[in-house]
């Protein structure tokens, strides 16, 4: 049995996230039931990260073990041929048997877009979150730096019962504005669930003016999450790359 190595783009639109759910189609499920019919047997595709209901990808890393006589570009065909048309699998490749998509991963980038223009973004809404307000860029850059660096960012996880340690590694956080499009892109060893989109929403409230930068200081500290910003809708958050 080998084991390989695939790398997936998904538009996140309709499924209700990456991990199995009951009763509901994820991206992980979809895989899974492609490569079950190839190989005729159950097979566990191990995803990089479980990106929430809504998230998109564009190059998520995955790993399963499987038996097959097709070639790896055969398996990407097949995959590709009977996928749904919102997942592509853009690379297959044999990997080594300690190859773990979720273990070996040491990095992660992440980004989110929002428009902030006058029109309506038609063609781009599945992908963008749309704001009502111009965000002040460089009062959002300031609290980005208190952001930056290894800290335990429990005021920035969805989940009140994580029974594992919530510290993280952020080691970079970009904001950028090109034209009507601001980008965040968040780089860091890992990061909690709805961390990134917390994140956001409360950089959001500093470039609004609901908050100070310095706010942004003490909420982390604090470790509560319930004095941190919205959480930011998923359609804005794209996994862009997965470091080894």
């Amino acid at each position: 049995m080998k084991n390989y190595k695939l790398e997936i783009s998904y538009d996140g639109t309709r499924y209700y996230g990456w991990e199995h759910q009951p009763d509901q189609m994820t991206i992980q499920g979809k895989l899974e039931e492609v490569l079950k019919r190839m190989v005729n047997q159950e097979v566990e595709v191990i995803g990089a990260g479980r990106t929430d209901a809504g998230v998109h990808a564009k190059a998520m890393v995955a790993n399963v073990h499987m038996e097959t006589r097709k070639t790896e570009k055969e398996i990407l065909e097949y995959m590709n041929r009977y996928l749904p048309e919102d997942i592509m699998v853009t690379d297959v490749r044999e990997a080594s048997e300690r190859f773990h998509a979720r273990y070996k991963a040491v990095g992660k980038l992440y980004t989110y877009t929002c428009y902030c223009g006058d029109l309506k973004p038609i063609f781009e809404r599945k992908y963008v979150t749309v704001l009502d307000f111009k965000p002040d860029i460089d009062r959002m850059k300031k609290a980005a730096e208190y952001l930056t660096g290894e800290y335990d960012f429990k005021s920035f996880c969805a989940n009140p019962k994580m029974k594992k340690s919530t510290v993280r590694e952020v080691d970079s956080i970009e904001i950028v504005q090109r034209r009507d499009k601001i980008y965040f892109n968040f780089h860091g060893t890992g990061f909690l669930q709805n961390m990134v989109r917390i994140l956001v929403g409360t950089l959001l409230e500093v470039g609004k003016g609901s908050m100070t930068p310095e706010d942004v200081k003490g909420i982390l500290e604090a470790k509560d999450r319930t004095l941190a910003g919205p959480t930011a809708p998923a359609q804005g958050l794209c996994l862009m790359k997965v470091d080894y």
